[in-house]
């Protein structure tokens, strides 16, 4: 077992140091159709990685500490807003995991997270399952890209620098291969194995496989500034999210999951968006939040509305 905190938190703080030197079911009439189905009202189970356990954002809580749950992430506020039990809901999240860790112990920095599929059984009613980001190494991605970035930044001035110059893409984009799109191809096949396996032991569950929210913008060239890359690897990284959030709902699909799409609505809510109306944080964030991580706005307001709205 390895030892990892959250989507690469440590790497993505040196990289702020660094730079500071669904689709919703709609009625007749095109309201959001909460009440079309009735939502679980049974025992729920919260799988993921940072994404999912909201690292920073207070208050912070379960065991292990080194998993970084906060009792505010979008687990806590779907289980609040479904109306469930306390013993009804089980969020096992732990910053730092990978598919793998859903089916093994996961080491952290201050304790060990149980593998995360031990807590679905055949009682429980609701998953949710947030994982994937680190299974293609992205925090290492975006930590490269910055540290790219900020040299990009020193060395030209702003009247020489170029939309498309993108030094991160160069790195891991050569002679045709695309490292980044292999290893989500390899981490969607052992994504179908874990659906496969949460099928297995809950049978009687509705699950649901969630998508990450939009970290960049799709124009990028003010925002490359800010997040310390150079212009085009700001639209280099926003592909490769898009095509992990793609494999996601394919492998949802393919398993008779049901998919999140929270990329969608966050669209404008990125991390260079304004302060009061973005869901995920900069590399310095300006309210409890891990770096390139989420608030606690935004999230949970989509999780909510596709179980509510989906049978």
């Amino acid at each position: 077992m390895r030892t990892r905190t959250g989507l690469g938190l440590a790497a993505l703080a040196s990289c702020a140091a660094l730079l500071a030197a669904v689709t919703v079911g709609r009625d007749g009439d095109g309201n959001v159709a909460s009440s079309l189905f009735k939502p679980p009202n049974g025992p729920y189970v919260a799988l993921g990685d940072s994404y999912t356990a909201g690292p920073k954002i207070p208050d912070q809580t379960g065991k292990p500490a080194g998993c970084d749950r906060s009792d505010r992430n979008y687990p806590a506020l779907v289980s609040d807003g479904l109306g469930l039990a306390a013993a009804d809901f089980r969020d096992v999240s732990c910053s730092g995991a990978t598919i793998g860790d859903l089916l093994a112990p996961q080491s952290t920095d201050r304790g060990v997270n149980p593998a995360q599929l031990s807590a679905v059984s055949s009682a429980t009613r609701l998953v949710t399952v947030g994982i994937g980001g680190n299974d293609i190494d992205f925090s290492s991605l975006i930590t490269s890209c910055v540290k790219a970035g900020v040299r990009y930044q020193l060395e030209n001035r702003i009247g020489d620098r170029q939309a498309d110059d993108a030094l991160c893409r160069a790195r891991h984009v050569s002679a045709g291969t695309d490292e980044v799109e292999a290893k989500i191809k390899a981490a969607g096949g052992r994504l179908s194995g874990v659906l496969s396996d949460i099928e297995r032991r809950a049978p009687k569950a509705r699950v649901y496989v969630i998508g990450y929210p939009a970290i960049l913008p799709a124009k990028g060239t003010d925002c490359a500034g800010r997040m310390g890359l150079a212009p085009g690897d700001v639209t280099f990284l926003r592909q490769k999210e898009q095509q992990l959030n793609a494999m996601l709902r394919d492998k949802a699909e393919s398993a008779g999951a049901g998919y999140v799409d929270t990329y969608t609505p966050s669209a404008g809510r990125d991390a260079c968006a304004d302060r009061d109306v973005r869901w995920v944080e900069p590399l310095m964030p300006a309210v409890p939040a891990a770096p390139v991580h989420p608030n606690e706005r935004g999230m949970a307001q989509a999780v909510l509305r596709t179980v509510r709205v989906s049978g």
